[in-house]
């Protein structure tokens, strides 16, 4: 690895298990560099030497990498100082998130054999087919990366792409917060106001609790059971018993009587939710985020872009509500999309639709038919 370090770019990949546990497994390690693939396993020697090379000025060319660097950061401590991921920068080259294997064939013309998806990775030895399969995933990232910097350069999109890598590495590299689990729980979300304090507690009780156990929140409480002590809020433990879905075993003693005072907690002194947007100004919203979306769906096919990367419906939403940190409220996305919407919200331009079905953002008459 220390020759990899002197290089500009190295390929990287990991291969893991996450299924049983609450932090993902390392089971391999694939890098590359010209001239070389190497495979590391991390079960028969330590992974912090990778830490150099992660830290080093090379930058690291991926593949679709958000497991792939949390699972860095957990076991070894950093992710890569530099990062191209080719499914972003596929995206500005109009692909929708495509997997390696439709890039290699695209701009490469390559095929590789397709290998066991559900490979047990933990389990060695490995086979001549599994470590052949781990290869082929970083053996042509670094022609891959070629391909695509060609393709941003002559579109004149490398720094988007480049801006958008560097937000992938930063947020991956930032633990998740307990606090927001709830938000990942659909039955939550889907709660009354008045409930949402309870849900950010308990669940980030069920977050902490899957941590220290290493083990997938659901072990601890499954989502139905999850929002079902939400909505009950007990206050005693044969009450908590009686909340449906729970599992008397994850929650006998210590753990039980910690929930429940939890709830309490909660009840007492309610934790903090961001202020919710009036009933009148959400419905208000609805129709402008659908005609939005449409628009901003075409454009982005337009310029040869992936429409999710430009603003998924959330994305759209947050910016229509005015949430802090809003994707399309900066950077490219705000200087080509963004401005054009604020336009439109605001009255000053209007969507026209053309005979052939296509819509078009114009500067608004205000002339009524």
């Amino acid at each position: 690895m220390a020759a990899a370090r002197l290089e500009p770019r190295y390929a990287l990949d990991t291969e893991f298990h996450r299924e049983q546990t609450y932090f993902p497994r390392l089971g391999l390690v694939q890098l590359a560099w010209p001239g070389r693939v190497i495979l590391v396993d991390p079960l028969a020697v330590s992974p912090e030497p990778l830490g150099e090379l992660l830290d080093s000025p090379a930058t690291a060319i991926t593949h679709a990498p958000d497991q792939d660097l949390e699972i860095l950061q957990h076991a070894v401590g950093r992710v890569p100082n530099r990062l191209f991921d080719t499914q972003t920068a596929a995206g500005f080259c109009g692909m929708r998130s495509p997997s390696l294997q439709d890039l290699l064939d695209r701009f490469l013309d390559v095929q590789v054999p397709k290998g066991d998806r559900l490979s047990d990775w933990l389990r060695r030895p490995l086979k001549p087919q599994q470590l052949d399969y781990a290869a082929n995933d970083v053996r042509h990232l670094l022609d891959l990366h070629d391909r695509l910097h060609a393709a941003l350069a002559a579109r004149d999109r490398l720094a988007w792409c480049e801006e958008e890598c560097e937000k992938l590495r930063l947020r991956v590299a930032s633990p998740r917060q307990p606090e927001e689990a709830w938000l990942r729980v659909r039955e939550l979300r889907r709660l009354p106001r008045r409930s949402q304090p309870m849900a950010l507690a308990v669940a980030a009780w069920r977050e902490r609790r899957a941590a220290a156990l290493d083990l997938p929140p659901r072990y601890v409480l499954s989502d139905l059971a999850l929002a079902a002590v939400v909505q009950a809020a007990p206050r005693t433990r044969a009450a908590l018993d009686a909340v449906r879905g729970v599992d008397h075993r994850a929650v006998a003693g210590a753990p039980g009587a910690e929930l429940l005072e939890v709830i309490s907690q909660a009840r007492r002194n309610p934790p903090r939710i961001a202020p919710a947007l009036t009933a009148n100004r959400r419905s208000h919203l609805q129709p402008v985020a659908a005609l939005v979306s449409a628009w901003l769906s075409q454009v982005a096919r337009d310029d040869e872009l992936d429409p999710a990367l430009v603003a998924t419906r959330a994305d759209l939403e947050s910016f229509l509500e005015g949430r802090p940190g809003a994707r399309l409220a900066g950077g490219w996305r705000y200087e080509r999309y963004g401005f054009r919407v604020e336009e439109l919200v605001a009255g000053k331009a209007a969507v026209a639709l053309e005979p052939g079905g296509t819509l078009r953002l114009e500067r608004r008459s205000g002339h009524p038919l």
